[in-house]
């Protein structure tokens, strides 16, 4: 086995290996086999949530046994779990379903039926779609990035970097990018420049460049990034310099 390698916190296996381990819950893999455990019992109400219905039993309910997260308007819905994170969701004359809208999907099934969500997963994959692999909003140790828009050679994306972080020092092969500060100040180097870019204003990174955006400041720093080029695969990035650790 070849060593792992170091990432912030984690350690990674290569992929190769890491497909080798079987599909099973520590229970079974760590827990039943350790000489190195103790157990206590505890009795405090314990429920393994393990299922948008045991979510939907453990949640307080409405007079209509609907439990509700988020912009939702309902009626004549009846025993719904319904969770709405970026838009207004609405149920007319509906019972006994899970509802859920993400920024990737909305998910509608029938309460008994959850269970069986590893096989619609199993459809995505077989469907070679990538929504089980790739989420809209990604984190990262400097922050996070939403792609809010896309389409034949460009892609649009919220740039979110901590205050006193910094992406690492990389450059693209295949694309240029457009970047628009919309909140704080950014740190950019380009090559071996470095400058400031305030809130409504904007700065070009083109194809093959050496590029970073720091965060010097002490609020949140956010910006617009258009992406155009030929490819613009997360894996065309060519990393000089990173606080992190990756490679």
């Amino acid at each position: 086995m070849e060593e792992p390698s170091k990432d912030l916190d984690f350690l990674r296996i290569k992929g190769e290996e890491f497909a080798q381990c079987p599909g099973i819950s520590i229970d079974y893999a760590v827990m039943e086999k350790t000489e190195l455990a103790s157990v206590v019992p505890l009795d405090a109400g314990w429920s393994d949530i393990g299922s948008w219905n045991s979510l939907w039993e453990a949640c307080e309910k409405d007079g209509a046994g609907n439990t509700l997260q988020g912009d939702i308007k309902t009626i004549s819905a009846e025993n719904c779990l319904i969770r709405a994170d970026h838009r207004l969701v609405t149920a007319l004359g509906v019972k006994d379903l899970v509802i859920v809208e993400t920024k990737d999907a909305v998910l509608v099934a029938s309460r008994d039926q959850v269970q069986r969500i590893k096989e619609l997963v199993e459809e995505i994959k077989d469907n070679g779609r990538h929504e089980h692999l790739n989420q809209r909003e990604v984190f990262r140790p400097w922050g996070s990035y939403d792609s809010i828009g896309n389409g034949s050679r460009y892609q649009v994306k919220r740039i979110t970097v901590k205050p006193g972080a910094s992406t690492s020092l990389q450059m693209h092969h295949h694309r240029a990018e457009h970047w628009i500060v919309v909140t704080g100040t950014a740190k950019i180097t380009l090559e071996d420049k470095t400058f400031l870019v305030s809130e409504n204003e904007s700065t070009f990174i083109p194809v093959g460049k050496r590029h970073s955006i720091e965060n010097p400041g002490k609020i949140p720093l956010e910006l617009i990034e258009v992406q155009s080029g030929s490819y613009l695969g997360e894996d065309d990035i060519l990393r000089f310099e990173d606080l992190y650790g990756r490679q």
